[in-house]
């Protein structure tokens, strides 16, 4: 019945044809030819879980059992030398779902503290715009917490700038302090945080001095981790800021669950740092923990957060992989989101379901503080769900030129890849099919193996194959493994910036099946 009910509604456009064929198909409740094409277009014929459009995940567990959609250097707009910043940087993450953005502050002129990359020629913007900015689109796409990362270089009086205009702009959405009576013992969770704001940034004292009846605060605090541990070619100039960084008592009370702290070791860590002290990792340490000791930044992960960044060296704003990151546990991976990359397009597949809201639980063997979980070694466990993926890319459906030339036909072939823990990472492609952008038929099988299903994600990418030079890029689509649907299924194609190509699209046949 109620695929009836959604028949009806589906063939609803063709009820003003008359062709004896389709008043047939509707009298007897059949699909006609046009019928059946209206819905393999269908949202509900989609390779995506319909399910996971919306917001399916438990959201009630610590917020460090989720992975954050997040970005550095949110206030650029090109690279990280002389590009411009740009509050519309700001409006394009948090409509992409980001829920951690980047505030670079230093001091500026008439007293008001400014945002941009310190010892660069890129432009700059009033921090009070930048907030105002954040305040106005935070919420348009998802409903759950914003983080600000603040990398702070201002004085104190500045600081107290920043304090008041963080107060009086976000109001009472900004968490000033802990939730509930008490001394808290983990994390809220994103649904007790909806519509709040998090400030990530140093603080003067530990959280649970605010709760000793002989509270004292420390006059100083050391520069941010993120200056610390920055490139060399950078410390040169920051060496000439001999002093330490003196703190602003209204900044420093404003940081609640996310206090910046260096990292000196996963043991240290685990016997010194509260839940809440979170450190910042350069991507190649980062990259060479989770690679030497991932069960161990699993564990670091299951009681804390961790914030991933670029290195200074990608100063074109590049990106590194995220997925390693995440395999290890981080939930802070954060990246370039003005730049259009492969790296990119897995970040907007990773957190395209749950309702784009920007937090994705994590595995429970991620969660779990007694796990032996290693994404290197693969020990078993009940994250070993081994599977055989089988697609058959049958067809493609208006795939776009790349020239403005009436002549310009594409030469397409598809690629597919999987992403994942080592072990699953692997690509197959097509054939190129000449000169036919409009209906190409491929017909060919892939297959591929994967072992921890729940990390894995899937991404089709359209080719224009040049013998000559490397292929160009036409359209992709990536989504996780779980959240793909068997069967024949339409994959609609985004271009580079992650808008939807009109028309444009693959037919394919997926079925996964147990690999024992």
């Amino acid at each position: 019945r109620t695929f009836c009910e959604f028949l009806d509604k589906l063939l609803a456009p063709l009820s003003l044809l008359t062709c004896p064929c389709v008043l047939l198909a509707k009298e007897n409740k059949l699909l006609s030819k046009d019928g059946f094409l209206m819905y393999m277009h269908h949202p509900e014929a989609l390779v995506l879980n319909p399910d996971h459009r919306e917001v399916y995940q438990d959201m009630d567990q610590p917020l460090n059992h989720y992975f954050i959609s997040s970005s550095h250097n949110t206030y650029l707009m090109e690279d990280q030398l002389q590009g411009p910043s740009s509050t519309e940087a700001y409006v394009r993450a948090l409509l992409k779902g980001c829920r951690c953005v980047e505030l670079d502050c230093w001091d500026g002129s008439e007293g008001e503290p400014e945002i941009y990359h310190g010892y660069t020629l890129t432009s700059k913007i009033l921090f009070k715009d930048a907030i105002k900015a954040i305040k106005e689109y935070a919420f348009k796409t998802s409903d759950y917490p914003v983080i600000l990362s603040l990398e702070n270089h201002c004085s104190v009086e500045q600081q107290e700038v920043m304090a008041h205009h963080m107060s009086s702009i976000l109001g009472s959405d900004l968490v000033t302090s802990p939730l509930g009576d008490g001394m808290p013992k983990c994390f809220p969770s994103p649904e007790e945080l909806k519509g709040k704001f998090l400030i990530k940034g140093k603080r003067l004292n530990k959280l649970e001095a605010t709760f000793a009846p002989d509270n004292t605060e420390d006059e100083e605090e050391d520069v941010t981790e993120e200056e610390e541990s920055d490139d060399e070619d950078q410390e040169q100039e920051k060496k000439k800021e001999k002093k330490k960084l003196k703190l602003a008592k209204a900044l420093s009370d404003m940081v609640v669950y996310c206090k910046s702290v260096h990292f000196h070791g996963f043991e240290d860590a685990r016997q010194h740092l509260s839940f809440y002290e979170m450190s910042s990792f350069k991507e190649n340490k980062a990259l060479e923990l989770a690679a030497e000791s991932a069960n161990a930044y699993i564990h670091h992960n299951v009681e804390k957060l961790s914030r991933i960044y670029p290195a200074g060296s990608r100063t074109n704003s590049s990106n590194y992989s995220p997925v390693p990151l995440w395999s290890a546990g981080c939930q802070v991976v954060a990246l370039n989101f003005q730049t259009t990359c492969t790296d990119m397009d897995v970040n907007q597949g990773r957190f395209l379901i749950n309702g784009k809201s920007g937090y994705v639980l994590k595995p429970a063997y991620m969660r779990d503080p007694a796990s032996e979980f290693d994404p290197v070694t693969l020990t078993r466990g009940d994250w070993l769900q081994h599977k055989t993926l089988h697609i058959m890319v049958i067809s493609g459906q208006q795939l776009p030129k790349l020239s403005k030339k009436k002549s310009s036909i594409v030469d397409p072939l598809v690629r597919v890849e999987v992403y994942g823990v080592p072990d699953d990472n692997a690509e197959a492609k097509t054939s190129a099919i000449d000169n036919n952008g409009f209906n190409p038929e491929w017909n060919e099988n892939m297959e591929f193996n994967v072992h921890v299903p729940e990390l894995a994600l899937v991404r089709f990418t359209v080719e224009d194959h040049d013998s000559a030079t490397s292929n160009e890029f036409v359209g992709q689509y990536t989504l996780p493994f779980n959240s793909l649907r068997m069967g024949y299924r339409h994959v609609p194609l985004l271009n580079k910036n992650g808008d939807v190509l009109p028309s444009a699209g693959l037919f394919v046949y997926i079925m996964v099946t147990d690999a024992n």
